[in-house]
């Protein structure tokens, strides 16, 4: 039985495959590859997100050229993001469920925490947890943190999320999963993990 749901931010809740896109397009402009579209970027998307840009490129990356490349990402990212908003039946789901629920991000703690808050969702949320250092890696890790945290049940808990990477660290701490299709990720992908999908933030509670 469900008592506690684990949101994932970026490409769940909030609806931002077009600020992801177009500040990767901005980050690439310079490699002269032709520009991506949401199903484009799709295509591509991995975690971690420097094999998304090794895709991208057809080779490995150079040292330092990570580095360099998600501070630019970042930088356009946060520029166009302030034009995006919450998926379209976020709000009523958080509503309409009963436990308890709290949000892990990959995103920069300093920056999903004001974020969360100017959408005046917070209250909705036991804990917020986003990254400190370095971004763009697993989420396994981060994932075990937040439960250690909540100090919940991990049978207890139900992950909702947009990636595979969402539905490998549900696994790793032993809580079960349901994949959104309306992120960064192929639904295709998405049922390859054997995951339950869903196309609606609300059927991801039939799971709950």
């Amino acid at each position: 039985m469900t008592k506690h749901i684990i949101w994932d931010w970026n490409g769940t809740l909030f609806h931002d495959i077009d600020a992801v896109v177009g500040a990767t397009n901005e980050v690439f402009r310079s490699y002269e590859l032709p520009p991506l579209d949401a199903d484009g970027f799709r295509a591509v998307y991995t975690r971690p997100i420097w094999l998304a840009y090794e895709r991208l490129l057809g080779r490995p990356l150079d040292e330092g050229e990570w580095e360099l490349l998600d501070t630019g990402f970042h930088d356009h990212y946060f520029r166009l993001a302030v034009a995006c908003g919450l998926a379209a039946d976020a709000e009523l789901t958080l509503t309409s469920w009963t436990g308890t629920q709290s949000l892990c991000s990959m995103a920069p703690h300093a920056h999903l925490v004001p974020t969360v808050d100017s959408f005046g969702i917070t209250r909705h949320f036991t804990r917020v947890d986003g990254l400190v250092g370095v971004t763009g890696g697993e989420k396994a890790a981060h994932m075990t943190a937040h439960i250690q945290a909540l100090e919940v049940e991990p049978d207890e808990v139900l992950v909702i999320g947009d990636s595979v990477d969402d539905g490998l660290a549900a696994r790793h701490v032993g809580a079960r999963a349901v994949l959104y299709t309306g992120g960064m990720t192929t639904r295709a992908e998405l049922e390859g993990t054997g995951l339950p999908v869903v196309d609606t933030l609300a059927q991801a509670l039939d799971h709950a």
